[in-house]
């Protein structure tokens, strides 16, 4: 057991970090940030390193590449993950959280930019996750990584992203990407099938787009696509459940066997992410219920040399 004078310590310190100026009404650091700080305090995850910090990938927009600094096994597999925010904030930094939690089950993790709402609009950010994946496939075996085995996940705005990618292949071909470098896809609390627009926040998104139905990854659910997870919580607010349900339901409706809906009972839209974090990970089995679905869908995969070694 923990000694308590130290266990006390990181709880003191912990509440510094979440603990909101009470004068304002606003946090020290963003919640994202917040919960990277309060992650660093809780063991595990030592042997992880930062091995790319800001490389660029587009016009002013940078990445970062997560990997274990022991691991020499290799070429392994490569998560790029999208961060959410509302297509109008977030920051690649923020998410060390998410990159140690994968990077420590052996994949090299990958966390891009993208511009954002309102100096873009539909489909910028898009593009901007097709110039990354673009990216990965031509420089993340230096780090060790697979350019045939990718895994794109993402929460919220993030998980939209990754979810477009994967379905609507026009991105990633106009991008000099190949998108059959795609073996899984995660999906965390995203927003698939939300037209008409009812938000403030999707409108300024999305309201400029001559087609609106093109926005919706729905709109491009096919039988072929790769395995996808669609994870959502049952209290979640923001992004309702209906969104997994609903593109988990047409895919099953035209054939795709491998989609899986994971509804977690009494999570809320942060909750999804926050599971991931050290201090978090007894509220749902997100990062395991994640990585047995990536192991699964490589080991699916009889051209995968990774998927056999995985």
């Amino acid at each position: 057991m923990e000694r308590l004078p130290i266990l006390f310590a990181r709880i003191l310190i912990s509440a510094l970090v979440l603990l909101p100026l009470t004068a304002c009404g606003i946090y020290l650091y963003s919640p994202p940030k917040s919960l990277d700080l309060l992650n660093n305090l809780f063991p595990g995850d030592r042997d992880v390193e930062r091995v790319a910090a800001g490389a660029s990938f587009a016009p002013g927009l940078g990445l970062d590449v997560w990997r274990k600094g022991t691991d020499k096994a290799g070429p392994r597999p490569v998560l790029i993950f999208f961060y959410g925010g509302s297509w109008v904030k977030g920051q690649r930094g923020d998410y060390g959280f998410v990159a140690k939690a994968y990077a420590a089950r052996g994949f090299v993790v990958v966390i891009p930019d993208y511009r954002k709402v309102p100096s873009v609009h539909f489909p910028a950010y898009i593009e901007d996750g097709a110039a990354a994946m673009r990216w990965v496939q031509d420089h993340i075996a230096q780090y060790g990584g697979d350019p045939r085995q990718i895994i794109l996940a993402g929460h919220s705005a993030g998980g939209y992203i990754a979810m477009m990618l994967a379905l609507d292949r026009h991105y990633l071909n106009e991008a000099g990407a190949d998108p059959h470098g795609i073996r899984a896809v995660i999906g965390l609390a995203g927003p698939y099938d939300f037209y008409p627009f009812d938000s403030q926040r999707a409108i300024d998104a999305m309201g400029t787009a001559p087609d609106p139905r093109a926005t919706q990854p729905i709109s491009f659910a096919r039988r072929d696509a790769p395995p996808l997870l669609l994870v959502t919580g049952t209290e979640d607010k923001d992004v309702k459940p209906r969104n997994a349900i609903a593109l988990n339901a047409r895919e099953r409706a035209l054939g795709n066997r491998t989609t899986v809906l994971q509804n977690y009972v009494g999570m809320n839209h942060a909750d999804i992410v926050m599971a991931l974090s050290k201090p978090f990970r007894g509220k749902a089995p997100v990062l395991d219920d994640s990585v047995r679905f990536i192991e699964q869908a490589l080991k699916a995969d009889p051209a995968s040399k990774a998927a056999r070694d995985f």
